[in-house]
């Protein structure tokens, strides 16, 4: 008889060992809003201008209260002092989170320690992971892709791997906000000034497929690009400073469902006037 309850305390106590081991299941059905900004770029299309729109796009922002907000890189058109001071000044008047990537404009369009040791002093990390009401959202730096720099490339790649397999494991579908595009058109296109090289860009689509990636969030071409691929959203937005299309400045207006459906939809800037 004590043998048997032994064994029984021993199957007992081995199983709420492996339960308490497990990482907490996420939280499910939680419906959210967030704003993806492109390009505020100040400097792109009049200082002044975008001083003022990018201003304008906060305010605005914080009274529609998404849960947070994302910035799809070139957050400045010259990473000065003066660009990193007024870029920063505005953006702490958001009253919710704000989660900036770094472009070209940021880092240089071939980063340099340098560059990037400035942009993580003005600005702070260019690649981390966010959770948030069951989502994991990886904000990438694509010039670590686009131009790689030896040592940097190398750890930012290990990191997004093993970030998006964690997101994985835990039941996290991810959202990659990122600068440059994957492509504009075709999976296979050449590669050049708006995306990626493609041997980079047919390992991250395949890495993107096999680890729950359901949207991939870009910045860079100044003009609305929807794209899709095997189920996963690629959306390039409109931006506050300038638009190469003629489309109105604005941001994409993102509301996540109860059953985790993605729906994405523009939202003009107010407070312009007229032209």
């Amino acid at each position: 008889m004590k043998r048997l309850l032994f064994s029984t305390w021993l199957l007992f106590g081995g199983l709420c060992s492996v339960l308490s081991a497990e990482q907490p299941v996420p939280s499910a059905g939680e419906k959210f809003s967030f704003v993806q900004m492109c390009d505020t770029q100040l400097g792109m299309g009049g200082y002044e201008h975008d001083v003022k729109t990018f201003t304008l796009a906060v305010d605005q922002i914080n009274k529609m209260k998404p849960d947070f907000v994302v910035i799809c890189g070139d957050l400045v058109n010259k990473a000065d002092e003066k660009s990193w001071a007024d870029f920063n000044r505005i953006k702490a008047g958001f009253v919710i989170p704000c989660h900036c990537a770094a472009g070209n404009h940021d880092v240089e369009n071939v980063p340099t320690a340098k560059s990037l040791k400035l942009y993580r002093e003005k600005v702070g990390k260019d690649y981390f992971a966010v959770e948030h009401k069951g989502f994991t959202f990886v904000i990438a730096n694509t010039q670590l892709w686009k131009a790689p720099l030896k040592g940097e490339s190398e750890k930012h790649d290990a990191w997004f791997v093993e970030t998006l397999k964690v997101a994985k494991a835990k039941g996290r579908p991810v959202v990659v906000v990122v600068h440059y595009p994957l492509f504009l058109q075709k999976p296979d296109e050449k590669e050049a000034y708006f995306n990626l090289p493609v041997a980079k860009r047919m390992e991250l689509l395949k890495l993107c497929e096999e680890n729950g990636v359901v949207a991939f969030l870009a910045g860079h071409t100044h003009k609305l690009i929807v794209n899709d691929y095997k189920g996963i959203q690629l959306v390039n937005g409109e931006t506050t400073s300038k638009n190469f299309d003629n489309r109105p400045m604005g941001f994409r207006w993102w509301d996540v469902g109860s059953d985790r459906k993605m729906k994405h939809r523009f939202v003009e800037l107010v407070g312009m006037g007229k032209k």
